[in-house]
């Protein structure tokens, strides 16, 4: 009889045994696993215990990596031409800030650089980007041709969680029972469906902050990934922020407080958000001129961004905070010029009158 190479296939109690051995699984594992999932094969029993198991061992590298590159391929992709950046936390966080991020889109891309946003309405806090995007105005109910023709019209656009990865609902009532973070809340910023040219990532747990800047350096993505060190998943404008500067594949770590890039130090409970009108108010007002935490903390985000799409001169600390300085500098301008007011004016008249080609 000939010889065969061929391994068996993997079972569910192989992995949950080696998973509670605190073994890792390989690439190809974790994606036997995820491919089970994201085709509705997979128990709830099963969805749970290895998300348990996962989160009890502490995720690796190649498990996430294996994990996203799945939940891709079964996601409603679109390609947008050009250089582009994606700037997203993990939430969970529990600060309820305003929406940083969001508004820090708006700002980035009314300097020229096409921003696809991915997101989701709230989990952990009151207002997520979907929430206040609407508020705002924007229309969500497009479809994936049309959030991609958005980009083009207004040069960003948002790529609604719940239209691009509609087999995520078959893991759906697992998560909603276990009730507590799990691998797959590290997912959001590694699936955006149209995967821009650059990414920009909050995490609010430590502990993924290499797992996502591993991920990212494995794909060859320019990327930041970071933390306020007092547990925010964005760049902090109360105090120091830890960044994971992805470029070619390696990781360099810097930390960057906001007196290192010219801002005040402001308390977190001076950006607290509330619903999702109530956050709109603020990016309105921030979009408007207003001066304070609120515009320090997107002058910040949207600069670090910006940076990471720009390229720092090095990877010293000294050079990212410079390249971050620049890009402070490129956010406020689009701020007090009104570019990014009628950018977002442009958005919500695009997503409105958009037509799919």
């Amino acid at each position: 009889m000939a010889a065969t190479d061929a391994s068996p296939s993997p079972t569910w109690p192989d992995l949950l045994t080696r998973l509670l051995s605190r073994e890792d699984l390989s690439l190809e594992e974790a994606r036997w696993a995820m491919t089970r999932i994201m085709g509705g094969e997979a128990t709830p029993a099963q969805v749970a215990g290895f998300l348990m198991a996962l989160r009890s061992k502490v995720e690796s590298v190649a498990e996430v990596r294996g994990l996203a590159d799945v939940m891709l391929e079964h996601a409603h992709r679109i390609e947008v031409p050009g250089e582009s950046i994606d700037i997203v936390g993990t939430g969970g966080d529990r600060f309820g800030t305003v929406n940083i991020s969001t508004m820090s889109s708006v700002v980035m891309a009314s300097t020229g650089l096409r921003v696809l946003k991915h997101g989701n309405r709230a989990a952990s806090s009151k207002s997520g980007s979907a929430d206040v995007l609407e508020s705002l105005g924007v229309n969500l109910t497009l479809t994936p041709d049309q959030v991609r023709q958005v980009a083009l019209d207004a040069g960003i656009t948002f790529c609604f969680a719940q239209t691009f990865h509609p087999s995520m609902r078959h893991a759906g009532p697992a998560r909603a029972e276990l009730g507590v973070p799990t691998a797959f809340n590290l997912l959001g910023p590694l699936t955006n469906p149209a995967q821009p040219t650059y990414a920009a990532v909050g995490v609010a747990d430590a502990r993924f902050l290499p797992i996502i800047a591993g991920v990212f350096a494995a794909r060859g993505t320019t990327a930041a990934v970071f933390r306020g060190d007092e547990g925010l998943d964005e760049m902090s404008i109360a105090g120091p922020t830890t960044v994971l500067w992805v470029r070619e594949g390696v990781v360099t770590q810097v930390s960057v407080h906001p007196a290192d890039v010219g801002l005040d130090v402001s308390t977190i409970d001076s950006i607290k958000g509330g619903l999702a009108d109530q956050n709109a108010e603020v990016a309105r007002r921030v979009f408007a001129g207003d001066h304070g935490p609120a515009r320090d903390a997107v002058l910040l985000n949207a600069g670090t961004a910006l940076a990471v799409a720009a390229g720092a001169g090095g990877t010293s600390a000294a050079d990212i905070h410079a390249a971050i300085r620049s890009g402070i500098e490129r956010a406020a301008q689009a701020i007090d010029t009104g570019a990014a007011a009628a950018l977002l004016d442009c958005w919500v008249t695009a997503s409105r009158d958009v037509r799919a080609n």
